[in-house]
């Protein structure tokens, strides 16, 4: 069965006069609203991302959850990633166990090393333990996830003998996930490992990243730890609109805005209306268009990977929470209905 879920990074808007953002609140309200949302239209997943940067509301997605938790019935609730190099593991373990004790069974977590590095010298940690602190944590929180009682001894994790770690979930394991960039040492990992993986599959060609899949599936069914079906995810951009013109002019200056401010950091060149509408084509990243246009996109893509689940970032920069509602709307009433008919068929 493939899954259809959401997720976000609650984006908001920043005032450089104040340092901080104003409408922090109102974010968190509408949040709320687009998982209650999400439930009621039968996705499979919600996610949150992690950051601690001014332009994002969540810094600590397990206590969102867990609000989430008390307002859903069904869809399951998962961070997007947690950045596990910088948390401590116990602690995101013991956080995710109380969210699937809360919600009667539906916590995950999405393991990654994030996508900003603010969180390391935040926390203390150095850049150049980068790999390192990530493999290290995730092998301690696995564990944790094996067995009651846990003994420990790292390099980049302080030591404790044996020692029972609680709660426990309500679940026999919380489901985690891998969250992956397109690295093929990180497609090894997650497959070795016996973990599903995610690949985030924001810009280019979505064709570039067959081979990166199969070299999964590959390590994956000789590492012999899954079943049949050996599950990827795939996370990428979608907005969706009544018709393509729509959903182009409404995102267009949302999206491009927060590419650049995002790409000024990084070096990248403006993104021009032109070079997002070629983003925006049948062979594009982005799925962002009329519900056909994403009907075929998720078809072609599901052709192309076979994914077990795919992750529909819906709320981006400062897009009014109306569209985004609208989006998440026709996403679950006219999208993922015909989606899932015609893999069935």
């Amino acid at each position: 069965m493939v899954e259809f879920g959401l997720f976000t990074f609650a984006d908001v808007n920043p005032n450089p006069e104040l340092g901080r953002a104003e409408n922090t609140r109102q974010r968190f309200i509408d949040l709320m609203e687009e998982i209650k949302a999400g439930d009621d239209l039968g996705f499979d997943v919600f996610a949150i991302g992690e950051h601690h940067r001014p332009d994002y509301a969540v810094s600590a997605p397990a206590v969102v959850l867990g609000a989430a938790a008390s307002i859903t019935k069904n869809i399951r609730l998962s961070s997007a990633v947690t950045v596990l190099s910088s948390e401590d593991p116990v602690r995101v373990f013991q956080q995710y166990a109380t969210i699937d004790q809360i919600s009667g069974g539906r916590a995950e977590i999405m393991a990654g090393r994030g996508s900003f590095i603010e969180s390391y010298p935040l926390f203390g940690f150095d850049l150049s333990d980068y790999d390192a602190l990530f493999a290290e944590k995730l092998e301690l929180l696995m564990k944790m996830n094996e067995q009651e009682h846990v003994s420990w001894k790292g390099k980049h994790r302080p030591s404790f003998a044996t020692t029972g770690i609680y709660p426990r979930p309500l679940q026999p394991k919380i489901p985690i996930w891998l969250a992956v960039g397109g690295t093929p040492e990180s497609a090894v990992r997650a497959a070795n490992l016996g973990l599903p993986m995610a690949l985030a599959i924001i810009g280019g060609m979505p064709e570039r990243f067959v081979p990166f899949a199969n070299y999964y599936k590959e390590h994956a069914k000789a590492s012999g730890k899954f079943g049949e079906t050996i599950p990827l995810g795939i996370n990428s951009h979608v907005y969706v609109a009544e018709t393509s013109q729509q959903a182009g002019d409404e995102m267009y200056p949302h999206y491009s805005a927060m590419m650049n401010r995002i790409g000024r950091e990084r070096g990248w060149p403006p993104m021009s209306r032109e070079s997002f509408d070629a983003g925006r084509d049948a062979r594009g990243a982005l799925l962002m268009g009329s519900p056909q246009q994403i009907i075929d996109k998720l078809l072609f893509e599901y052709e192309i990977f076979g994914y077990t689940r795919f992750m529909a970032q819906v709320s981006m920069g400062t897009m009014p929470h109306v569209n985004v509602m609208k989006s998440i709307e026709l996403l679950g009433t006219k999208v993922i209905p015909e989606v899932k008919k015609a893999i069935g068929k």
